[in-house]
């Protein structure tokens, strides 16, 4: 029973990591939602919660629909306000709200019950946005489309204020990308120096996490600063106290399960990054270093935005530590090279449920040689059962006399007690990061493997992989001799423990039942081949 208590601890102590991080999100306080639509659109018609270097907080305006500037890309469905250039709606077409749906999945938008945007401006003594006023920006067209073939698209915005000074917001966008580049050119045609800095800011109605014990998503936001490589900064954090840190590069990102939207200004300035909670409305973002642009100059200033999927390649690109947001908690050191056997078994097979049955083969094969000394260990454990008894009707209750003489016998016959306990050691974490792995990978949402399973990133719709698991489970656990010592109470526990598993793993995440129940399979394989061995060496 050595072997079934280890897998069963193995899952024990799992499902105990899963209840202790959903008791701290449950328990966690939490930052004021909005409780009416009216408050929230009276948000956005009078104030805005960007802070300004100055403590000026420029106006949210909502244009009309006919109004917005729509840019379609092989990636991106995205539309702009001319009012400011704000970013306020993004859908991400080849990503579905569901599966096998036209429905594109819809990450910024801009409704009267709910906001999601993506701004930026110039602020400071001669910025064009202040608490009263956004930038009007016209466009040559009202619709822009990417040409097959063609690998970037710009999109320019003009304003040009009462001293003939022309700014150009000019946004940028990359075939197969989910970065868009936002760059302002300033003509300075006055005989004075203008002074300004650039923000970018993300706007979110704060909205409930839809975690759950067996699907823990992190909803909120997330900075990075020359010091700090990946920090969450939670509604919650937020409302408690604004962020304001300066740090040369750096970024501000919100998160979602599968999703991310950032911006990253440039790396080799200094830069601020600051958050807000206001009436509702979280904003986190970043100010740039004032720039002076020369009389009679042109100058640039400009960022980049990311609006997309975790796409861990695409994010480095962008920022060395971007693609940390792709959290695999504690244990991302064992996750990350997972994660790329992950991707490489996929690379070669084409399917997720096999490239995740591959990499189960590959760690039961690299933790064979372990899981073979700890049946050798608990077969020589239970020849020596009958000594130990004979020790016990030796000595009795002298518990001191009694350890003696079994540390005595274990060297004599050259046995480990504890010999079964490393293999567990090394499988807890790396399923755990495995665990991560198949939960962060936007890549698997939507992943069909065969017949009935048609995404790994949810439950089994008809629960097979769940029973099949149990049942892999129960014939492992009769597989293993009871031993005569064992108490009776706890041999009737260890026979309910596949049904109280198979329970649990009903709503798992279908890949990674499948990890487990592959694993059980080839766990059945590796005992009988070790028990066959043993037999030979007359070993029981």
């Amino acid at each position: 029973m050595e072997s079934q208590r280890n897998i069963l601890l193995i899952g024990l102590l799992f499902v105990s990591f899963l209840l202790w991080q959903q008791w701290q999100t449950d328990n966690a306080p939490q930052a004021p939602i909005p409780t009416t639509v009216a408050s929230q659109t009276a948000t956005a018609d009078h104030n805005s919660d960007v802070p300004m270097s100055d403590g000026e907080v420029p106006a949210l305006h909502t244009a009309a629909s006919k109004d917005l500037i729509s840019v379609k890309t092989d990636q991106l469905d995205v539309k702009i306000n001319p009012v400011g250039g704000d970013i306020v709606y993004a859908a991400l077409v080849a990503h579905k709200l569901e599966q096998n749906k036209d429905q594109p999945f819809v990450l910024l938008e801009q409704t009267p019950a709910y906001t999601y945007i993506a701004q930026s401006g110039l602020i400071g003594p001669n910025g064009i946005d202040t608490v009263n006023r956004r930038a009007h920006f016209t466009a040559t067209q009202q619709d822009y489309t990417m040409a097959a073939g063609e690998k970037t698209l710009e999109v320019p915005l003009t304003y040009k204020d009462a001293d003939g000074v022309t700014y150009t917001k000019i946004f940028t966008f990359h075939q197969g990308q989910f970065d868009i580049g936002v760059d302002y050119r300033i003509n300075n045609t006055t005989d004075k120096p203008l002074h300004v800095k650039m923000y970018g800011q993300i706007k979110q109605t704060i909205k409930a996490s839809e975690s759950s014990m067996m699907m823990p998503t992190y909803r909120g936001a997330a900075y990075s600063t020359a010091k700090e490589r990946y920090e969450k900064y939670s509604f919650e954090d937020m409302s408690k106290a604004n962020l304001e840190t300066n740090t040369q590069g750096g970024w501000a990102a919100m998160l979602q399960h599968y999703f991310v939207s950032a911006w990253v200004p440039q790396a080799n300035e200094q830069n601020n990054l600051f958050s807000k909670v206001s009436s509702g409305m979280a904003n986190i973002g970043f100010r740039s270093e004032m720039q002076t642009v020369a009389p009679e100059a042109t100058a640039n200033i400009s960022a980049q935005f990311y609006v997309g999927p975790k796409y861990q390649e695409q994010l480095s690109a962008l920022s060395p530590t971007l693609n940390l947001v792709v959290d695999y908690g504690f244990l991302w050191w064992l996750a990350v090279p997972i994660y790329k056997l992950l991707m490489f078994f996929q690379s070669i097979v084409g399917n997720w449920g096999v490239a995740i049955i591959l990499i189960t083969l590959t760690v039961r094969g690299l933790l064979y040689p372990l899981t073979k000394a700890q049946y050798v260990s608990m077969a020589k454990m239970r020849n020596l059962q009958p000594k130990l008894a004979d020790l016990k009707e030796r000595f009795g209750d002298d518990r001191q006399k009694m350890g003696q003489a079994m540390m005595e016998l274990y060297k004599k016959e050259k046995v480990n007690p504890m010999g079964g306990c490393l293999p567990i050691l090394l499988q807890m974490p790396i399923f755990i990061a495995l665990y991560w792995v198949l939960l962060e990978s936007v890549e698997l949402r939507h992943a069909p493997f065969i017949l009935w399973i048609h995404d790994l990133s949810v439950q089994d719709p008809y629960y097979i992989l769940p029973l099949l698991m149990g049942a892999s489970m129960w014939y492992m656990q009769k597989m293993q001799p009871i031993a005569p010592t064992m108490d009776p109470m706890q041999v009737k526990m260890m026979q309910w423990m596949p049904v109280v598993f198979t329970v649990f793993f009903l709503w798992f995440p279908a890949g990674l039942v499948l990890y487990w129940l592959v694993g059980n399979l080839v766990a059945i394989i590796q005992q009988k081949i070790i028990y066959a061995n043993l037999e030979k060496k007359g070993l029981k």
